[in-house]
């Protein structure tokens, strides 16, 4: 009973709102309330906290106040973006009829329910970044499917294969709101956990008959073969899933979704998520710090951003398809003057991805029509640059482009040059298309000159000199006449005013005319809005043929910015080699070096590796000696030289790469109670679990997060395993601290010893950052600690320690346990007997001045002396 009575004193408008949010019960519901988006309730408190609104109780009719927060409808674009970014879902309703024309309460309905995952609104994009939907779906025999749509650009991709690889997915494409069933939640959170913003369906959206259905009816085809696709059961049933979800957040305009692409594993180098991650490819691991991405990214197109993103994700397996990259790179190097014209049309281009899309959803305004036009009058010249350059992979990027003449022509012969924003406020078609709105625009914009027409007529008709025609908003227009002449007045006038000096009248004529002038501006408004939905329209025929060019157009941007960032960074081509030796000259790391202070030269360094003589390298050196770079930029070296880039070197063969790992940097995972050698081991058994003969590994202090005996064991194990693997000879760096690994190389005929050089100068180490042959027996690492600025004392004690631990572990026990190690085709020797050098050690000692040593310096000597000895 007091529901009902609850129910009872609802308004008509609060009970509309609770029918239309039930329909949409997880997103926040905007009703449109005049000139104003309202929210109500729980979602009145979302957005005051998000938007930073007041927040305000309002009765609404019902039994208790209820929360209420709004904001003016035309804030509109400035408020979405903030609700979006905060993770919610915001279902717009708006009022479906003029408010004047109702009966009763406003009709009104959800037009769109805008996403994370599924925007088009400029102010929730990032031009540089593609927004993608991504649907994840569990499927039989560990098998997994994913895709992944932006709605923004029409790109559909789907891919199927093992958890670790569609997980390594999920990393590089970083979509913005994944999908997933609603009964495979626990599979999705533990595998995925709780870092993405994510939307649960119903599991019927999760079945392959609907999927198929689904995406055969809006391909308007009969099967999905012609996509490649048709045996990616589990990847067909994540695109269905996607596609449902267009409809449940009021997606229907959908044609520019015109094609479904799948992943193809086998085309690209195998990155997994900590690779991605280690070496910073389009995110940067601390704040401040510089991703490769923000290196070679110099393009000048939204849409040639995007793709370069993919690349950078992407690189290619084919020599083939890397080399006809390289010989564009190459050719856009020596003829500047192909460069320069060709730039400055792209310039011009802005985001035609992005545009097409936006008419093929019906969602373009006026100036974006403009700008659709400039994009295509500028891709005209650079399709006869790219027929005339002489260059075989340009030549066929111009044969696939599409000049769109026709289209080009009539948005120039009926869109204005500069049009507003809005279709509702005129001024934006030209004229001579319309008759009606050309005899509008007589009547509503020549009023002046038809009023003195009727003025000059009526005194030339009455005599009356002094006739006047003014306006009013009591009276509209009307005739004046100063009581001198009244008497001339024809009697058809109609008196409407007796001023004290003059009369004011009206004739049918001033009032069909006025009426005409009132109306033609609301009419031309109209008018207006209908050619240029008509203009659109015809602009959709062109959906797939500018989605064609926004794609070639995007290659060639990426290609050019890739030469650019060649001749300013002194880059040079790779030669690709279908052999797997990495041979590289003088390499640098593309990121470093270009943060380095004015005038400070990067140290470059050799790096070879091959299959059989030198397939891994160990390599010691002191903490901060430049280990972990070193290791970084052979692995970006190589991937930029695969996407097609050149390279920062003086000479570089790289024989093709499949898969690239790495394991380098602390890091933890707490919230899921991993530790920091807990997470080393996971990522060092995600390499060695998936190891292939081209594989390229970077491995940096393995063993740290653990005692040292236990990370030398572990570090060593590894080492061996990767040299000893029956079928996979995978090319390895492997920086570490453990000098002892430097026994290695004695054992086996693959693994050699290098060191990042220093020099000592005084009690001061120079770091030189130079690799050399050769490993290295100290860590410096009390000297690190006093370059840091720790404390003198600490620094003293530390090395005093240090000389006492390193005394203790050389014992005749130690070394005889030792030598019961089993071995595996080596002998672990962390302790090497001692060596009489009794003139070695005299000679510095007689070189020491006591008097000025310093305690720390003193400490350190006496180290090395022991080095020599033991």
């Amino acid at each position: 009973m007091a529901k009902k009575a609850k129910e009872k004193k609802e308004t008509p408008m609060m009970k509309q709102y609770n029918a239309i949010k039930a329909k949409h019960p997880t997103a926040m519901l905007l009703f449109r309330v005049g000139d104003f988006y309202e929210t109500f309730g729980e979602d009145a408190i979302k957005a005051s906290k998000i938007l930073d609104i007041i927040l305000t109780k309002r009765s609404n009719g019902s039994a208790s106040a209820i929360e209420l927060a709004g904001f003016p409808h035309h804030s509109l674009d400035t408020y979405l973006p903030k609700l979006v970014r905060a993770g919610q879902r915001v279902a717009i309703c708006d009022q479906l009829e003029n408010p004047k024309d109702a009966v009763g309460v406003v009709k009104r309905g959800v037009t769109e329910l805008v996403t994370p995952g599924v925007s088009f609104n400029d102010n929730v994009l990032d031009t540089k970044r593609n927004n993608y939907l991504a649907c994840v779906n569990f499927g039989k025999k560990n098998s997994v499917g994913v895709s992944f749509l932006d709605a923004s650009t029409g790109e559909f991709l789907v891919a199927q294969g093992k958890l670790s690889y569609i997980d390594k997915l999920i990393q590089g494409f970083n979509p913005s709101e994944i999908l997933y069933c609603r009964t495979q939640q626990e599979q999705f959170r533990s595998h995925f956990g709780e870092d993405y913003t994510t939307f649960r369906q119903e599991d019927w959206a999760y079945t392959l008959d609907f999927a198929q259905e689904k995406l055969t009816k809006h391909f308007g085809t009969a099967t999905l073969k012609g996509f490649g696709i048709e045996q990616m059961e589990d990847g067909i049933v994540s695109a269905g899933a996607i596609m449902s979800y267009l409809d449940l957040t009021e997606h229907h305009n959908i044609q520019h979704i015109a094609t479904i692409s799948r992943i193809e594993e086998e085309q690209y180098v195998w990155l997994d998520k900590f690779t991605i991650r280690n070496l910073e490819l389009v995110r940067a691991q601390n704040e401040g710090g510089v991703p490769l991405i923000d290196i070679l990214d110099r393009c000048v197109t939204p849409m040639g951003a995007r793709l370069m993103r993919k690349w950078v994700l992407l690189p290619l397996k084919s020599k083939v398809a890397i080399d006809e990259r390289l010989n564009v790179v190459e050719f856009l190097t020596q003829e500047e003057e192909t460069f320069d014209k060709i730039q400055q049309n792209l310039q011009q281009i802005g985001d035609l991805e992005r545009l097409i899309s936006k008419v093929a959803v019906g969602r373009i305004n006026p100036k974006e029509m403009g700008q659709l036009k400039r994009a295509l009058q500028n891709s005209v010249p650079i399709k006869q640059i790219l027929l005339e350059s002489g260059n075989a992979h340009m030549e066929k990027l111009a044969s696939r482009l599409n000049l769109c003449e026709f289209l080009i022509e009539k948005i120039e012969n009926e869109l204005l040059e500069n049009p507003p924003h809005v279709t509702n406020q005129g001024g934006l078609m030209q004229d001579g298309i319309d008759e009606e709105l050309d005899e509008l625009r007589k009547i509503a914009y020549s009023g002046k000159d038809f009023l003195r027409q009727i003025q000059k007529r009526e005194i030339e008709r009455t005599g009356i000199t002094s006739l006047k025609i003014s306006y009013n908003r009591v009276f509209g227009y009307y005739l004046e006449v100063t009581n001198s002449h009244k008497d001339k007045v024809p009697e058809e006038w109609i008196r409407k005013q007796t001023l004290v000096n003059a009369e004011r009248y009206i004739t049918e004529e001033l009032k069909v005319y006025e009426e005409k002038i009132l109306n033609a501006e609301g009419e031309i408004f109209q008018i207006e809005q209908r050619l240029f939905l008509e203009l659109v329209q015809s602009a959709t025929d062109f959906v797939a043929p500018i989605q064609q060019n926004a794609f070639l157009i995007a290659n060639l941007d990426c290609l050019m910015s890739f030469a650019q960032i060649a001749k300013a960074n002194k880059y040079i081509r790779p030669e690709i080699s279908e052999e797997t030796d990495i041979d590289i000259k003088a390499g640098r790391h593309p990121v470093i070096e270009q943060q380095l202070p004015l005038g400070e030269p990067y140290i470059p360094n050799d790096v070879f590796l091959d299959d059989s003589d030198q397939q891994i390298i160990v390599i010691t050196g002191p903490n901060m000696a430049g280990k972990s770079a070193l290791l970084r930029q052979v692995a970006l070296i190589v991937l930029m030289g695969q996407m097609g880039s050149f390279v920062p070197a003086s000479e570089a063969k790289i024989g093709l790469v499949d898969k690239v790992f790495t394991r380098v940097g602390a890091s933890d995972n707490l919230s899921r109670g991993e530790s920091t050698f807990m997470v080393e081991m996971t990522e060092t058994a995600s390499i060695l679990n998936n190891l292939s003969h081209r594989s390229l590994i970077l491995m940096d202090e393995i063993g740290r997060g653990t005692s040292t005996y236990d990370g030398i064991s572990i570090a060593w194990a590894i080492v061996e395993y990767l040299h000893n693997h029956p079928n996979c000879k995978a090319k390895t760096l492997f920086a570490t601290h453990y000098h002892e690994l430097n026994q290695l190389t004695e054992d086996f005929k693959g693994i050699k010893n290098f060191n990042v050089s220093v020099k000592e100068l005084g009690n001061k180490v120079v770091f030189l950052r130079k690799l050399k042959a050769g490993g290295s027996e100290h860590s410096f690492g009390i000297h690190v600690a006093q370059m840091a600025g720790m404390p003198n004392n600490v620094v003293i004690r530390a090395s005093e320690i240090l000389s006492h631990l390193e005394k203790d572990k050389v014992t005749e026990k130690t070394s005889e346990r030792m030598q019961e190690v089993p071995k595996a085709n080596y002998q672990l020797n962390l302790f090497d007997p001692i060596d009489p050098n009794y003139n070695k050690v005299k000679d510095l000692l007689e070189k020491l001045d006591i008097n000025t040593i310093s305690p720390v310096e003193a400490l350190l000597k006496l180290n090395e002396i022991k080095g020599m000895l033991g």
